[in-house]
C-alpha cells in the first residue's frame, strides 16, 4: 500500500520503492491495467491471475478480448541495482507515461499511473468516496 512519486527516465526505467520491492520478489510481471495505468504483480500473484483467466469461457467475446489485451502486454521485469525496472515502449504508450509517475500499492498489485491521469482520477473520485464505500459494503 502507499503512494509514491517517481520519474520515468528516457529509457523507460522507473524506481520501485524498496518498501514495495521487498514484497514482490526479484522478478515482477507488468501488464496493461485498467483505467489507463499499468498493473505490476509478483510471480506468485501473476500465477493466481492467469489461473483465473483460464477459467473464463473462450466462447465469450468479452473474455477473449480482455484476455488478449491483458496478456499480450505482459512482460517479466527484473530490478536493476538501483531498484528500477525497464518498461517497454508499448506499456509506456498505453499508460501515457512520460515523466512524472505515481506508483501505488493496491491490494495484490502495484499500479503505475501518469501523474496527470492519477490526479484527474483522484479528483473525480475523492468526493464520492463515501458513496462508493456505502455501495460496496452494503449490509456489513
Amino acid at each position: 500500500m502507499g503512494e509514491f512519486h517517481h520519474n520515468i527516465d528516457e529509457k523507460g526505467r522507473i524506481i520501485i520503492p524498496s518498501k514495495l520491492r521487498d514484497d514482490l520478489g526479484s522478478k515482477i510481471i507488468v501488464t496493461r491495467g485498467l483505467d489507463s495505468c499499468l498493473f505490476l504483480y509478483s510471480e506468485e500473484q501473476w500465477k493466481v491471475i492467469v489461473s483465473k483467466l483460464q477459467t473464463l469461457p473462450f466462447t465469450k467475446k468479452d473474455a477473449r478480448n480482455f484476455t488478449r489485451i491483458f496478456l499480450s502486454g505482459a512482460t517479466v521485469c527484473d530490478f536493476d541495482k538501483q531498484g528500477r525496472i525497464k518498461l517497454t515502449a508499448q506499456l509506456c504508450s498505453y499508460a501515457s507515461l512520460d515523466k512524472e509517475c505515481i506508483v501505488l500499492g493496491v491490494n495484490d498489485r502495484l499500479e503505475i499511473w501518469a501523474k496527470d491521469k492519477w490526479d484527474s482520477f483522484f479528483d473525480s473520485n475523492k468526493e464520492i468516496l463515501s458513496d462508493l464505500a456505502d455501495h460496496l459494503f452494503e449490509g456489513d
